[in-house]
């Protein structure tokens, strides 16, 4: 037979599909780190050629025409010293800027853009371009490589021209392998940010911690298709530093994110002074090192580990949760930059940041759920004692007493007595099970308790509000609670009346409550601040408000007053 699931049951089944997604997500980074450690071995395979060769760096030449020229001639010798496999071809990897044609040993083999001639402008090449070597034209020995083309743009660049000889076929095979795991990782930083955008959006709790993570995972996947995008892409030489700009802008933003992000999870204490001192540390590299993208980019990482490392060990001291492996973990990504190369070094590292931070969301993630089932309790908990202040035996003797000497003395105002507290017991039960109720019930319950303790006190209770706004709502029974005290402490006043007086006033940062209590207080031994009715009410505003509230109790010239302020988030 088939029964419906409870919340309870819906809840921890949620609850199992969250941490078995987190389970997920971590091993997948962490086979994707070992994969790509694995990698570099597999990578160094296809790039290390079977070709030996040397470069004649001391006759290299670059001859132009007149000073004025856009025109240029590059020569430079090579050596072939050695071959292992005949049977391949040899490629040419040239690295530069302009447009040209590539000869080898005066053979034509290969043309990167158009060059600019007498009538037609120059078509700009690409930075980097590959070439086959005829094998007939291989043979070990002394080689020449002419390049012949124009330059009109960048010429303020003055950047060189290298020439490499490798395999033809792994001159295009490696840079597939290395796309090939940089696609891999941009897709799960991709589908992590996409997780964490839906995650904040649909949160009832807007936690700035994690959209800056999504934010990151972002930027990271730009990051890395910005870096690689030259392997889909031919980029003009004149658009060369359009997309070195762009990586250090991203570079620069995710330094910035990056610690920010760490300083809110580990609720470090000097944000602003922190985040400013990051900014200005990151603007001064930038400005030191403009036009230098490759060292800019390099110090801003640099400069995100520091800060993130200085907030991970302050963590660590104070035994935050988590601080002490993430900062392990950022010491590792620094291990593991100085001995890899840049660009593998820089996407481990930040991919061991990102494990970082996912083990953070594990730990705040635990601790939600942690509060969540205590708010649980402490709900069940207020639900109960709301139940009990209105049947408790003694308050229910007493009534019932002063009801039978009302029925008897004066039916007509018995009658008065029975529908008021009848009215008090059906709203006290309609919002036993709500967190909040609108003021205005609130306030009818009141005004319902201070018609009954009149008739059993004999003593005229009155009830003043202003400013009330009927669209506010507020925890059950707290201004009846704060009533109950003021009954119970203050004097029979020898004539007129004990009032009651609620103001409400809103403010940009915050909306405050003020209930003042008009009659002579008793003298007391103990605060009242101790009393249980007190802690009922500052258990309900912690269930509704977290921490976003204050609440102050105490005498004033006029008798009692009582004041709560709830803050906005």
């Amino acid at each position: 037979m088939q029964t419906a699931l409870s919340a309870s049951q819906m809840h921890l089944a949620i609850r199992y599909l969250f941490y078995l997604y987190l389970m997920y997500k971590t091993l997948f980074f962490t086979v994707l780190f070992l994969l790509l450690f694995s990698s570099c071995s597999y990578y160094k395979e296809y790039v290390t050629t079977d070709v030996t060769y040397d470069v004649d760096y001391d006759h290299q030449q670059m001859n132009w025409d007149r000073p004025t020229s856009s025109s240029f001639k590059f020569q430079t010798g090579i050596e072939i010293q050695k071959r292992e496999n005949k049977a391949e071809s040899l490629g040419l990897q040239i690295n530069a800027f302009g447009a040209f044609d590539v000869y080898w040993d005066g053979v034509f083999v290969g043309r990167n853009g158009y060059m600019a001639k007498s009538g037609s402008v120059e078509v700009p090449g690409t930075e980097t371009t590959y070439y086959q070597i005829p094998n007939k034209l291989s043979n070990l020995g002394k080689h020449t490589v002419t390049l012949i083309g124009t330059q009109t743009y960048c010429k303020e660049a003055q950047r060189g021209i290298d020439v490499k000889l490798k395999s033809y076929l792994q001159l295009h095979r490696s840079p597939l392998i290395v796309v090939g795991f940089m696609n891999l990782m941009a897709g799960a930083f991709l589908i992590a940010a996409v997780y964490y955008f839906f995650l904040y959006i649909n949160s009832t709790r807007k936690e700035l911690a994690v959209l800056l993570f999504a934010i990151i995972c972002l930027l990271f996947f730009f990051l890395l298709i910005i870096e690689y995008v030259k392997y889909y892409l031919d980029i003009p030489y004149n658009e060369f530093y359009t997309r070195l700009k762009i990586i250090g802008w991203l570079t620069f933003a995710i330094s910035m994110l990056v610690p920010w992000y760490f300083m809110l999870q580990f609720e470090f204490k000097r944000k602003k002074l922190f985040l400013v001192l990051l900014f200005i540390t990151l603007l001064a590299v930038y400005i030191g090192y403009y036009g230098h993208y490759d060292i800019s980019a390099a110090y801003f990482t640099i400069t995100a580990r520091f800060f993130s490392i200085v907030i991970a060990i302050d963590a660590a001291i104070r035994r935050a949760k988590g601080g002490l492996i993430v900062a392990a973990g950022l010491l590792a990504g620094v291990v593991v930059n100085y001995f890899m190369f840049y660009d593998f070094g820089l996407f481990i590292a930040f991919t061991i940041l990102v494990l970082c931070m996912l083990y953070l969301h594990t730990i705040r993630a635990k601790a939600m759920e942690e509060a969540h089932n205590a708010s649980l309790l402490l709900s069940s908990r207020l639900q109960l004692e709301l139940i009990k202040k209105n049947i408790q035996p003694h308050f229910l003797r007493n009534t019932l007493t002063s009801l039978i000497d009302w029925i008897e003395e004066s039916p007509k105002e018995g009658v008065v007595f029975i529908r008021a507290l009848a009215e008090e017991f059906d709203i006290m039960n309609d919002i036993a099970e709500d967190t909040l109720i609108p003021i205005r019930q609130e306030i009818d319950l009141c005004r319902r308790h201070l018609e009954i303790m009149s008739f059993r006190k004999e003593i005229c209770y009155d009830w003043q509000e202003e400013g009330i706004d009927e669209n506010e709502t507020i925890p059950p029974a707290i201004f009846h609670t704060i009533i109950e005290n003021g009954i119970t402490h203050s004097l029979r006043p020898k004539q007129g009346c004990i009032v009651f007086s609620l103001s409400f006033a809103k403010e940009k940062q915050f909306k405050q409550y003020t209930l003042l209590t008009l009659a002579q207080n008793r003298h007391t031994k103990n605060e009242r601040r101790i009393g249980t009715g007190f802690k009922y009410i500052e258990a309900r505003l912690t269930e509704s408000y977290g921490t976003n509230w204050s609440f102050d109790s105490h005498a004033v010239e006029k008798g009692w007053e009582t004041t709560i302020k709830i803050f906005e988030k």
